[in-house]
């Protein structure tokens, strides 16, 4: 069984995240694997070990982003695959499966890919969309938000929860599966898997290897990737204004209706 799990390098939830004059994301500063993505690579990683299976993991970014993929290696991916091209650059969410459907595609053509999984969501975009737009972009059946997965006999079947209900859907492989925070616990990795990661290939492809393009005239179907490629772009863009100053109201007997009267007066109510 050969699995793609596709992983991306986010700038840290914790730092200060920009975007630069471009309208684009800053990164290169405190950037780590987006963290629902390790629960893609503890599901990939798991089901790779129930089946003596391979995982690759797939990334697609600059420099950086093959850290990334250097993290999927420690925690259990035999192998990796880095995209990066600087036309890729401002691709939106269509654009970005575009890229990792043509690169499924082509280790597909070296040996069958089975399954291809992903995180739920990345932390940077939070859009949710990149799994159902890579699984058409494959032209594939999608299981997503999948809380639970279970794979037996060729079939996937999954458990995900929607309000109140959970519901149990199955697919025959191959298939593209996202995973939510619930599904697992992703390990960490010791030090003799740190090493061993050192000695996993990563193999490094761009648009032409893919065979994508980011011009185009709008005879030939216009540009498939990058910012000309994308169906949305940056206006305009501004730092969150500081939160102002609580105010504190000493009870006195009519903090209640000190309260009641704030909301009113600032149409909280």
């Amino acid at each position: 069984m050969r699995i793609v799990v596709c992983v991306k390098h986010v700038p840290d939830l914790q730092s200060e995240r920009s975007l630069g004059s471009d309208g684009h994301l800053v990164r290169g500063e405190d950037d780590v694997l987006s963290e629902l993505d390790e629960n893609a690579v503890e599901a990939a990683v798991s089901l790779a070990e129930e089946t003596g299976g391979e995982v690759v993991a797939l990334t697609v970014g600059p420099g950086g982003a093959v850290d990334a993929v250097r993290r999927a290696l420690q925690m259990g991916a035999h192998s990796g695959v880095h995209v990066s091209d600087d036309r890729i650059a401002g691709s939106d969410v269509v654009g970005t499966a575009r890229v990792l459907a043509a690169a499924v595609r082509k280790l597909g053509g070296e040996v069958p890919v089975d399954l291809v999984v992903t995180g739920m969501a990345s932390m940077d975009g939070l859009t949710a969309m990149l799994p159902s737009a890579l699984a058409a972009a494959i032209d594939l059946p999608q299981l997503t938000l999948a809380s639970e997965v279970t794979l037996s006999e060729g079939t996937l079947t999954i458990t995900r929860t929607i309000g109140e209900a959970d519901e149990v859907l199955a697919a025959e492989l191959p298939a593209v599966l996202s995973v939510t925070d619930e599904a697992n616990e992703p390990r960490y990795p010791n030090f003799k898997a740190i090493l061993a990661a050192k000695k996993k290939p990563v193999t490094l492809w761009d648009l032409d290897d893919l065979a994508l393009a980011s011009t185009g005239a709008e005879a030939d179907g216009g540009p498939e990737v990058g910012t000309a490629g994308a169906g949305t772009r940056v206006l305009s863009a501004a730092a969150r204004p500081r939160r102002a100053q609580g105010q504190i109201i000493t009870d006195s007997g009519d903090a209640g209706v000190r309260l009641a009267a704030f909301l009113v007066e600032n149409k909280l109510v």
